[in-house]
């Protein structure tokens, strides 16, 4: 996805200090229009903190989040209004059916019409649920309805802190697929934390890694051409493994796989590692990339476990 010259959201140096304690440490950001932004970090790392300040419901020591070029510490009311959130469970009227939650909280925002409510029912998949109390929805039923109502005003930003927790796998699909359309749809930048690093790499435009409240990385999903493919392991199937490592051990380092020889190589050392087996007399069976998952990369730059 191609970046947008202004950010839809931009933190600047945000800080917050508890007593002596330094939660978040000048934590600079920027958030792309249209794209799921993931926030990745170990328990305590400071992402929980971050979107309750960027929702106003914590002060900044220091630093600021411009939304939309609205200061969040200034023009509170101006950047806020370009923001729908969940923070945790979204919570919802049970006794009362989906429809008639969404058309409670319409009351609140000025120009939301019944339109617009169908639209977003539309949107989110609950379309033939909707007249239904919300005491027999799903969790997975409750969070899109969540959804639905954090989007009604047609918010540049939805924030969803860890969205996918208590979905069975059939929910979390769900949620990934409607992220997605909402993203295609309206146009909107979804900032998202989760503990599920496979769920991220599969939701996900980009992920920001932080740890002990720093920023450690950001760098985009399933993008052709980044650093991650561009050096990976890749596996050679080939018909004479003890000769292809022979050959190939004076300038590489080699490892045997199964029926396969791996090797780290980038694209254009792939092309010659090729070209030697089969100018050895070598039959090149197949040529797999195993490209780095999320986790790898999480683990490689915390050091730590992928419990986040």
């Amino acid at each position: 996805m191609e970046l947008h010259s202004e950010p839809v959201v931009r933190l600047q140096n945000v800080t917050k200090v508890i007593g002596k304690r330094t939660i978040i440490d000048h934590l600079t950001l920027d958030l792309p229009k249209a794209e799921v932004f993931g926030f990745l970090g170990p328990n305590g790392s400071g992402k929980t903190t971050t979107i309750r300040m960027m929702v106003g419901l914590m002060k900044l020591t220091d630093g600021d989040v411009i939304i939309r070029g609205h200061s969040i510490r200034k023009q509170f009311e101006q950047a806020i209004r370009h923001v729908g959130a969940i923070v945790e469970n979204p919570e919802m009227y049970k006794y009362l059916t989906g429809y008639q939650n969404l058309l409670h909280f319409s009351r609140m925002v000025p120009g939301i019409s019944r339109q617009r409510i169908d639209e977003v029912v539309e949107l989110v998949g609950l379309r033939e649920r909707i007249h239904d109390k919300v005491k027999t929805y799903s969790l997975g039923m409750r969070q899109r309805l969540g959804v639905a109502q954090a989007i009604m005003h047609k918010p540049s930003l939805l924030i969803l802190d860890e969205p996918t927790n208590g979905l069975d796998p059939a929910g979390i699909r769900e949620l990934r697929d409607y992220l997605r359309k909402l993203t295609r749809e309206e146009g909107i930048t979804i900032f998202v934390s989760s503990h599920l690093l496979s769920e991220m790499e599969l939701m996900c435009d980009r992920v920001a890694i932080i740890q002990s409240g720093k920023l450690i990385d950001v760098r985009p999903i399933h993008t052709e051409g980044t650093k991650e493919t561009a050096a990976a392991r890749v596996l050679f199937d080939v018909d004479k493994h003890e000769e292809a490592i022979r050959l190939l051990a004076e300038n590489y380092s080699i490892q045997r796989d199964g029926e396969a020889v791996a090797v780290e190589a980038d694209r254009e050392t792939v092309a010659a590692i090729n070209a030697a087996l089969v100018h050895g007399g070598i039959k090149v069976y197949g040529i797999k990339v195993q490209g780095k998952s999320l986790e790898d990369q999480f683990l490689e730059m915390t050091g730590g476990t992928p419990n986040v």
